[in-house]
């Protein structure tokens, strides 16, 4: 793994929301420390599971609000606050297991989302792989990752540190500028936009993303 990917696996370990404010606050000598621990991971597990509901039954998930998570999970307000700070955050914590599980695959997965491939090769198939994503998870990547706040989070600070790995790799003579061009097409609002209103399948979207990273990164064309 290079010491980029490392740096950028840091980044996004620290990018969702972090422990329980105030039910995980063990006082010292304090019998109830455990009984509280045990209902806070019980209210959080309540809130995901009603989030995640109430993300997928919007037509725009970006309707959903605290008032509506806290009352479809059956807490008040301040369980709800203590945990996350906006509807934003719940779904950030949604999304983080399905992030999670691709960000191992591009570092220790076999190629070509994995090491081993040349570098175009590696773009496309991270392309189809965060297509597979988005086609699975949109709901909750529009609640999360929309707008300027997309570039705000942790996934998108991995990606970027990948995709810059890529272009290093490749030999490109100033990678910087291209890693968010290279990342536009993966937009969860642009992807909505060409599923739902144009009416593209995902398929058809894939290979001409994969078409397109290969153009971007040409076999021989780097270092």
């Amino acid at each position: 793994m290079s010491e980029e990917e490392q740096r950028g696996r840091g980044a996004a370990s620290v990018h969702r929301v972090g422990g329980l404010l105030g039910d995980l606050q063990a006082v010292d000598e304090q019998p109830v420390a455990p009984r509280r621990r045990a209902d806070a991971e019980r209210n959080r597990a309540q809130i995901l599971a009603a989030a995640e509901r109430l993300f997928a039954e919007q037509e725009d998930p970006r309707t959903v609000t605290m008032d509506r998570i806290a009352k479809a999970a059956g807490v008040g307000r301040a369980t709800l606050y203590r945990s996350f700070p906006d509807p934003s955050s719940v779904a950030v914590a949604l999304l983080d297991e399905h992030e999670r599980l691709l960000q191992g695959q591009l570092i220790y997965g076999p190629p070509p989302l994995g090491p081993g491939a040349p570098a175009g090769e590696r773009l496309a198939a991270f392309y189809l792989a965060m297509l597979d994503l988005l086609e699975r998870h949109l709901p909750l990547a529009l609640g999360a990752e929309t707008g300027p706040a997309r570039f705000r989070t942790g996934a998108y600070g991995f990606w970027r540190v990948h995709v810059r790995t890529l272009l290093v790799d490749h030999g490109a003579e100033d990678p910087d500028p291209l890693i968010d061009i290279a990342l536009s097409p993966l937009s969860p609002e642009l992807y909505q936009f060409q599923r739902h209103q144009l009416g593209l399948s995902t398929e058809r979207i894939g290979r001409s993303l994969a078409a397109f990273a290969r153009q971007l990164l040409q076999s021989g064309g780097g270092r």
